[in-house]
Order: C-alpha cells, then sequence, then structure tokens
C-alpha cells in the first residue's frame, strides 16, 4: 500500500496544477511567521524560482564548488492560495511551500522571478510549464549530474522548464570542469560519486548559475 501512495500522489497534484480542478492539497495560508518576521506570500507568483541551502550530505560540497550560499532550488506553482514547491529530490516531487522552507538551513530562502515574467508568462505559458514540470515527477534524483532526462537534479528540471516552455535559458550552462574542484571536500565527493572515471565535460547547471542570471530579479529574502 505504500509504495501504492506514492504513485497515487503526484498523479493528483499534476491534475490540479495543470488542469485547475479538484479541491486545493491543503490549507497553505498566504504568510508564513518564523521568528518575529511576516512574510508575505501574496508577492509570490506562479512559475517563481526559490532558493535554500539544504542539510543534504552534498549540499556543503555544492556550495563549495559553486562558491555560493545556496545548494537548493525549486520551482513554485500556485493553486488558489495555496503554494506548491515542484523539486528535484528522491524522487522529483511537490510538496507545499512552508514544509519545503521548513526543511532548509534557519529556514533562510530567496525567491526570484524573471524580471519579463509579466509578459512572458500568460495563462497557456504557465501550464505548459506545468505539463512539463509534472512530467518529470518520480524521477529518481540524479547523483552524478548527467544532462540526460532519465534523471533528475533541482537546477536542471527549473532550468529544463524554462527552456522548454519559453526557450528561456536561465543561468548559462558550465562543465564539471568549470568548478572548484580542489577542495578537499568536493574532491571527496567526486571520488564517491565517479571512482576515477570523472566526466570532466558533462553539462551541467547548478543553483548558484540560476541565481546569479542577470534575467532574474529578487522578489523576496527573509
Amino acid at each position: 500500500m505504500k509504495k501504492l501512495a506514492f504513485i497515487i500522489i503526484p498523479i493528483s497534484f499534476l491534475v490540479v496544477f495543470v488542469y485547475g480542478t479538484g479541491k486545493p492539497l491543503s490549507g497553505a495560508k498566504n504568510f508564513l511567521i518564523k521568528k518575529d518576521n511576516l512574510i508575505d506570500f501574496n508577492l509570490i507568483k506562479d512559475c517563481d524560482l526559490i532558493f535554500q541551502k539544504s542539510f543534504s550530505s552534498q549540499s556543503l560540497a555544492v556550495e563549495k564548488a559553486t562558491n555560493s550560499i545556496y545548494s537548493h532550488c525549486g520551482i513554485i506553482f500556485k493553486q488558489d492560495s495555496n503554494f506548491y514547491v515542484l523539486e528535484a529530490v528522491q524522487p522529483v516531487s511537490v510538496c507545499e511551500l512552508k514544509e519545503w522552507i521548513s526543511r532548509g538551513k534557519e529556514q533562510h530562502f530567496l525567491v526570484k522571478r524573471h524580471v519579463f515574467a509579466d509578459s512572458l508568462l500568460t495563462v497557456e505559458k504557465i501550464k505548459e510549464m506545468k505539463k512539463i514540470g509534472f512530467s518529470f515527477l518520480d524521477k529518481n534524483y540524479d547523483l552524478t549530474f548527467e544532462w540526460s532526462d532519465n534523471k533528475m537534479y533541482c537546477s536542471e528540471l527549473i532550468w529544463k522548464i524554462y527552456k522548454r516552455a519559453l526557450n528561456i535559458e536561465i543561468g548559462q550552462l558550465q562543465h564539471l570542469e568549470d568548478l572548484n574542484l580542489n577542495d578537499r571536500i568536493v574532491k571527496e565527493k567526486l571520488k564517491e560519486r565517479y571512482g576515477n572515471n570523472i566526466p570532466y565535460q558533462e553539462t551541467i547547471i547548478f543553483p548558484e548559475s540560476i541565481f546569479s542570471c542577470k534575467d532574474l530579479k529578487t522578489v523576496i529574502e527573509n
């Protein structure tokens, strides 16, 4: 029964988000109270991008390799007044926005939006982005950062959604060899993942590259 539940839940997300039918999946609020701060989630829109520092085992290696404080990202979709994040974890899945935020270090997050979102993100284009995004549901997390669609990692997921729906590249594609690979922690992770066959020419996109994209503007930072 447990395995069946994992199959049914993503399909229900797909129906609700892509076609706009059914009841909201939960009672997510428009505001999140964190410590003494009140975050206004009414500022968020469909297809915004959200960044955080993850507690995952590879988080520190990603931060060192990309010289970034952010190691995880996702794309926000909205249903009525409820917000959800589509993300590539194990497996690719959807969760409530406030749950996603609670998993990050110190619950810190930052939301960005394309500077031309108002003109680019029409109702039809948003629907297309959701359709493309949810086609990746249940794919395994890509531990070796390959550029195929067989598996998926977080920044690859949102890059491909924007590219395929809008023909927009958010962030510059790189090769593995372009990163800072000299750090001890990074070297250990490379050895763990690839052994002696490190694919230096593999095409990659990491959160830092998307975060630094000049075509994105900050909407919220807590």
